[in-house]
């Protein structure tokens, strides 16, 4: 029998005791207890403090030893290290999915939405050594109760001055894990191009555009079409933010071809922070702007003279922010776009600017696979 207070050598805070000796100390690992046809599970839990009446039992399952923990003041057991870990990297919408095991927890979403994770401080976090943190993309749309990433102290003691340290990392940087709420959008829709307007050509975005809104739990407030002309597609777009449209999404008119005049009309209307050109394929010609200040008045819709719905036009609309999105024309015929990268994010309150958009260039070569299943692929990741 080996000497009954040997330390193990790779953590000297682990001691093999014999049993009878070792009540008052904390047990280094589950112990499962086998009854055939009755029971088979955790007789034992690891972190379990050993009691005199516990040693007929442990005796009966067989152990004569036991690994102990000796945990010095400046230790954690990895079980309370990995709950310290886990509240210093959660933000809001995320929650503890349960009690540690193995000294990991799990960390799930509390409600629908956007995953946000601050990488930097994810990574500042994991060089520290000694604790980790694995997560699912950043801007990955997940569902309640979706494990979103997983916390652990990688040996069993760990230092405290590590876990402290990791705990600041996670609140310097305000919480490393969220998750946003996707408001569900009220778009509207202006689709562009004389031959769609003149009926030369079936429109094809309509459909597609719905099919996206909706899938948010958003609706469309209204779809219009209209010519090659700034001041038809800028009315139009008036019309649906009186109409209450908190989205505006035009289509086609974005090459540089010389009757594509979209970007143009979006200018005119006020636009401000307006971005043409992405680093997405397909999407390259996408635009993201945004229009605010007042809401014009009915006259100066009806100065315009051209036929529109009455009962959108209310008299006066105060200031708000809506973005304005282009969707060139392989919105058309291309199953995902950078539309599909960005729609999400805004949805979530973020504001999409030229830095947003170069950044989607690691990642955004979409490899029009046979089958595709987005968003468990490496488009837009």
């Amino acid at each position: 029998m080996c000497d009954s207070s040997t330390e193990n050598q790779n953590n000297p805070g682990i001691k093999k005791l014999a049993v009878a000796e070792a009540v008052g100390t904390v047990l280094a690992y589950d112990i499962t207890e086998i009854r055939p046809g009755e029971f088979k599970g955790r007789a034992f839990k690891k972190g379990h403090i050993i009691r005199m009446e516990d040693v007929c039992h442990l005796q009966r399952l067989g152990k004569e030893n036991l690994f102990v923990l000796n945990i010095a003041d400046d230790e954690m057991h990895e079980d309370d290290a990995a709950y310290a870990l886990a509240h210093a990297l959660m933000g809001e919408g995320v929650k503890l999915k349960e009690e540690p095991k193995e000294g990991k927890i799990n960390i799930v979403a509390e409600t629908d939405g956007l995953l946000k994770i601050n990488k930097e401080a994810l990574l500042t976090f994991n060089m520290l050594g000694d604790v980790m943190c694995a997560t699912i993309h950043s801007n990955t749309i997940v569902r309640k109760g979706q494990t979103v990433a997983g916390t652990r102290a990688i040996p069993l003691i760990v230092k405290k001055d590590i876990v402290q340290a990791a705990v600041k990392i996670g609140e310097e940087a305000g919480k490393i894990i969220q998750v946003k709420a996707i408001r569900k959008p009220k778009a509207g829709v202006v689709i562009t191009g004389n031959e769609v307007y003149y009926g030369r050509i079936k429109d094809a975005f309509a459909p597609i555009i719905k099919s996206k809104i909706e899938a948010f739990g958003g609706e469309i407030v209204a779809t219009y079409y209209a010519p090659d002309d700034e001041a038809f597609i800028e009315l139009r777009l008036r019309e649906l933010m009186h109409a209450g449209a908190d989205l505006l999404i035009t289509t086609g008119g974005m090459s540089v071809d010389p009757d594509d005049v979209t970007r143009f009309a979006i200018r005119k209307l006020g636009a401000t922070d307006l971005v043409y050109g992405t680093a997405v394929l397909p999407g390259s010609m996408f635009l993201v702007a945004y229009v605010g200040e007042e809401v014009q008045k009915r006259e100066s819709v009806e100065a315009l003279k051209i036929p529109v719905v009455p009962s959108v036009l209310p008299e006066f609309q105060t200031a708000r922010l809506i973005p304005i999105l282009g969707i060139p024309a392989c919105g058309m015929y291309a199953e995902r776009t950078v539309f599909d990268l960005v729609l999400p994010r805004l949805m979530a309150g973020e504001k999409i600017g030229r830095k947003e958009l170069a950044e989607l260039g690691h990642g955004g070569l979409c490899l029009k696979c046979g089958e595709c299943r987005f968003p468990v692929c490496p488009f837009g990741k």
